[in-house]
This record gives C-alpha cells, structure tokens and sequence, in this order.
C-alpha cells in the first residue's frame, strides 16, 4: 500500500512560509505517523510528498533520512521509504518517558513560583479555556505548549527541558488540539496543577503531572486501536 502525505493536512501553511527547514517536514510526516494517519507499511514517496507539501525534494529525503534515524521509517531497496511498525509498548514508552521528566521539572519549579508566574500561567490556561471554547486548534495547540513551556524554564533546569522538548517531538499535537475532549481535561488539569504549585504540594504536582501524560498516552492508544493500528 503507497501512502504520501495527504494535501489536505493541516500545517502546511507553516511550511510553505520556510520551505527549506527539512525539520519542518520531519514534524509534519512524525505526527502523521504517530497520530496513524499514515501507518506501518505505507510508502511515504519523495516526489508526490514534495508536490503535496509545496516543498523541494531536498526537504523530503533529509527529513526522511532523520526519521529513519528515530526507526519512524524503514528503506526498502528500490522501492523507498516504508512506515515502521509502531506497537503500544513505543506509545507507552514515549509517554512514560515525557512524564519522568515534566514531573521532575514540575516539582521543581514548585519551590520557585512566585505569585506573578501563577498570575501568568493562569491567564494562559483561561486564554486556552476560550481557545478550547472556541474549537481554535492552532490557538490550542499554541498555548498549551506557552503553559508548559513557562512551567519549565521556572524550573531552571535547561538540560532537562531540552530532553523533554525532544521527547515531546513524537506527540501528534494536533490530534490533542483538536479533540475537544481533551481540551477541557487539559484546562482542568493546569488549574488543579496551579493550585497544588501555589500550596506548595510537591506530590501533589507530581501526581498531576503524571495522570496528564498518562491520559495522553490512553487517549492515544484509544485512537490507533479506533484506526485499526494493530489488527
């Protein structure tokens, strides 16, 4: 079976504005490999993938040959690049892998939050409760990266957040941002994360922090069963 990455996938715009980043391409074929919109055995071809995403082949091979590094993409003599397989165990993993890290740069930033950082991420998280209102994915997806992002360098633990960061690369954000469900655990789980960090509830922060990342790792499991994945 040939797949290329669909012309109607959403972030193109971003691509066609920096054509050349062949990261940008590597991010875009990721999410769709890890949200299983192309899946194990699918052909990702460099000619139609260049003309979909309105990129030079260029691009396409160095972010193919990046994402053959990672095992998201197997060669295959003669014919190209295949889709790996991917099981559940590579979804738990990754996400238990996210979630050791956030929890300790969390707990962490805890004993360094002043009130005017609270201030701030609480007014992030209200701004993602009316993104989230209002169905505005890119906004979603936006700010729900500011809210973590501005946790994380509380933290100050620059090594730790740049382990996380790559981590967090095989996240299919997207398929988070536009899933309404998701959205309200999301804004639910920052206010009771902000409030465990302003008492002061370091296992409390941890705990949270935890079940996040252990909902995004069923959510997402619950997706590719949905997909038919691992039939």
């Amino acid at each position: 079976m040939s797949a290329s990455v669909p012309s109607s996938s959403r972030g193109l715009g971003a691509l066609r504005r920096r054509p050349q980043l062949s990261d940008d391409v590597a991010s875009h074929v990721r999410g769709l490999i890890m949200s299983g919109t192309i899946r194990p055995g699918d052909f990702v071809r460099l000619d139609e993938t260049a003309a979909e995403l309105g990129v030079s082949v260029t691009p396409v091979r160095e972010a193919l040959l990046t994402l053959r590094g990672e095992g998201l993409v197997e060669l295959v003599p003669h014919r190209g690049y295949v889709v790996a397989p991917l099981d559940r165990t590579d979804i738990t993993d990754l996400f238990w892998l996210q979630s050791e890290i956030a929890q300790k740069l969390a707990v962490r930033a805890t004993g360094r939050t002043d009130p005017e950082t609270i201030a701030e991420l609480t007014k992030i998280n209200n701004q993602l409760a009316r993104a989230v209102s209002d169905g505005d994915v890119e906004r979603i997806e936006t700010l729900e990266f500011t809210f973590h992002r501005k946790l994380n360098l509380v933290a100050n633990a620059s090594k730790l957040s740049w382990f996380l960061l790559s981590a967090t690369r095989y996240t299919p954000a997207r398929f988070y941002s536009a899933t309404p469900e998701w959205g309200v655990e999301a804004v639910a789980s920052h206010t009771r994360l902000l409030a465990a960090i302003t008492a002061g509830d370091a296992v409390a922060v941890g705990a949270e922090t935890r079940s996040h990342f252990d909902d995004g790792a069923q959510r997402l499991v619950a997706h590719l069963e949905t997909t038919g994945m691992w039939d």
